[in-house]
């Protein structure tokens, strides 16, 4: 009998041997040393403002035992997940003219940015027979965001948090307008007054909320919990780059009623 570094090494036959060979070759082993967990489709995800991705991580050869192999694979699979988000956290788009990339470029806005990164959340994971790791992890949108805005003085929107909450949420109907989904759009009034954006917002809302959702059904985006059980729906008239204009009467109606939802980044976009 000999002892090999993760065990022992039994001698057998070899008539064993070519039957664990046959027997193998009938019944495959499994992958997974668990039962399988739900894979989370990396990218973003702009109805729940998540930006998800996947690490993979490979046993450590060298190490004394297969649990600390493990641990060195979990490691490696949480640097790989990092720098995955990293990537794609770089493609996302702040406005229509801006990436994540292009404000990245300073190095107060990429410390900030990095270090929203490193706060992601392990969603779920996957072993493998061989000691090998795999990490399902995502960041919310609005960490990401509030890295990039920093609110100026000018910016400040006052929104009305008196009376009775008529509605609890907004939707805007921006189909056929052609805008993609970014991480800050404005609501502007046909005069190019912003009436809503992320500087606006509380640092309470945008670290937890977020700007705005971003839905491909009308349908959907009224019943999303985000826009609560009565939104206020609107119809965006144009757009300027991912801002939305949106018609004088909804920006009246806006200036009288309780906008407190506003302050709480209760917005869903609709695009198609």
């Amino acid at each position: 009998m000999r002892r090999s570094r993760w065990g022992v090494l039994l001698v057998v036959p070899l008539t064993a041997l070519a039957q664990g060979r046959e027997a193998k070759a009938s019944k495959p082993v499994a992958a997974s040393v668990e039962a399988p967990r739900p894979v989370a489709t990396p990218g973003v995800n702009w109805e729940g403002q998540v930006l998800r991705a996947t690490g993979a991580g490979a046993p450590d050869l060298k190490a004394a035992n297969p649990s600390q192999a493990r641990l060195g694979a979990e490691r490696s699979a949480k640097a790989d997940a990092s720098r995955n988000l990293l990537e794609r956290v770089r493609a996302l788009h702040v406005s229509a003219d801006r990436s994540v990339g292009d404000e990245m470029a300073r190095d107060e806005v990429r410390v900030r940015v990095e270090e929203a990164i490193r706060g992601y959340k392990v969603v779920a994971k996957r072993f493998f027979s061989d000691s090998g790791v795999e990490l399902d992890v995502e960041v919310p949108l609005a960490v990401i965001t509030a890295a990039l805005v920093v609110p100026t003085p000018d910016a400040v929107i006052t929104f009305n948090a008196e009376g009775t909450r008529k509605y609890t949420g907004l939707v805007v109907d921006a189909r056929g307008l052609g805008v993609k989904p970014v991480l800050a759009p404005r609501l502007l009034d046909a005069s190019g007054r912003a009436v809503y954006g992320a500087a606006a917002l509380p640092s309470e809302a945008r670290l937890s909320t977020g700007v705005a959702a971003w839905f491909s059904s009308l349908d959907a985006a009224k019943r999303a919990s985000l826009v609560g059980e009565k939104p206020m729906v609107v119809k965006a008239t144009g757009a300027k780059g991912s801002d939305l204009v949106l018609a004088a009467d909804d920006v009246k109606t806006l200036g009288e009623v309780n906008t407190r939802f506003l302050a709480e980044g209760r917005v869903v976009i609709v695009l198609q």
